[in-house]
């Protein structure tokens, strides 16, 4: 009999270790941001842990290489036209840390930053320059967005124009001069 009373308790004991402890396994491609009653108190490297849900909160955040499109961005050149450029840049988070506590959304962050560069470089080229130095406005952009990606923990790891449109009878004009020459 008392072995069972032992037994009962042993079980009691286990299952509210079970309710107050929780577990928690961070990935290789994963980092785990650590909070304590809403102070952060550090970064978990991978492996398995245990934390009280009730005090600890753990933020998973992935750091596998990303990517972020913008797709048609219409962006005024130098000479008053209209351009519509699409890039993507490849990027992944450096720190962290500095990824979820500097920002709200890290990824729109970037996508702005890479916006703005945008329209700050093809605005003040006229629209033949853009078309001849495509490969310097990809430089361009990655020299101009590189040091605000760190700012906010991220690595950027490449930025690429991938398509520059005309607008409709623009492109016609274009394409008679091509045929002209």
């Amino acid at each position: 009999m008392p072995a069972l009373i032992l037994l009962g308790i042993v079980i009691v004991g286990i299952l509210l270790y079970r309710i107050i402890i929780n577990d928690i396994i961070v990935f290789e491609f994963e980092r785990g941001l650590k909070y304590r009653k809403g102070k952060f108190k550090g970064v978990l490297e991978p492996g398995r842990y245990r934390y009280r849900p009730k005090i600890t909160t753990i933020r998973k955040v992935d750091i596998r290489p990303k990517f972020a499109s913008i797709i048609g961005q219409e962006v005024l050149s130098a000479d008053g036209i209209t351009l519509k450029v699409s890039i993507a840049a490849n990027y992944q988070i450096a720190d962290p840390v500095k990824a979820v506590n500097t920002v709200q959304n890290y990824d729109d962050a970037l996508y702005q930053e890479l916006q703005l560069a945008l329209r700050e470089i093809v605005g003040t080229m006229d629209i033949e320059t853009v078309l001849s130095k495509r490969s310097d406005l990809s430089k361009q952009l990655m020299t101009l967005t590189e040091e605000k990606a760190q700012a906010l923990g991220l690595a950027l790891l490449s930025v690429n124009v991938k398509d520059i449109m005309f607008p409709g009878k623009l492109k016609e004009m274009f394409a008679q001069v091509a045929n002209a020459k």
